[in-house]
């Protein structure tokens, strides 16, 4: 019995990859906030870590100058996917929804999006990687979902067709 519940534990463990751990000596020199400035916007969102060592994202979205969105991007050398079925977000929102994105390859002008909703508690949001659908610029394309064996970018996007503030607390994403 004790030989069957370490083997459960290693293969467990072995079926997870961590994307990033957010802790207090985190480098997040390679995460970037990018709003909707680059098209004329006035939405602001920054990304900074707090004293317990937590990713925190947050922001205002503006409608001005038809903008309306703000975006935080993960760019890392090629992850493999291969084996893994879901992204798990550990995160404590606002209540309000946001949309966590991936790309294949950096060079892909679109993304992979999901939509989730947030509460104002720490919760585990489970992502399936199948599900996640092809869009660009806020359009769903004609292509098949994600179907790929890596990843190159991981982003969250608030977007939500009206002005807000926002905060958006990341702990870890995992692949499982």
């Amino acid at each position: 019995m004790k030989q069957l519940i370490i083997i459960l534990l290693i293969t467990t463990k072995m079926q997870t990859s961590t994307i990033f751990k957010f802790e207090k000596a985190s480098n997040i020199t390679k995460w970037s906030v990018v709003d909707d400035v680059v098209m004329g916007g006035k939405s602001s969102g920054a990304f900074y870590l707090n004293e317990e060592g937590t990713g925190v994202y947050s922001g205002h979205v503006s409608l001005e100058n038809n903008g309306g969105f703000s975006s935080l991007r993960y760019r890392f050398n090629t992850k493999s996917t291969e084996g893994f079925s879901k992204v798990i977000l550990k995160i404590k929102g606002d209540g309000k929804k946001y949309q966590f994105r991936v790309k294949h390859k950096l060079s892909d002008k679109h993304s992979y999006i999901a939509l989730f909703n947030t509460s104002k508690t720490w919760e585990v949001i489970e992502i399936s990687l199948a599900d996640m659908h092809p869009a660009f610029r806020g359009r769903k394309l004609d292509i098949p979902n994600y179907n790929a064996n890596s990843i190159e970018e991981i982003a969250f996007l608030i977007g939500n067709k009206k002005a807000e503030g926002f905060k958006l607390e990341i702990d870890s994403i995992v692949l499982k």
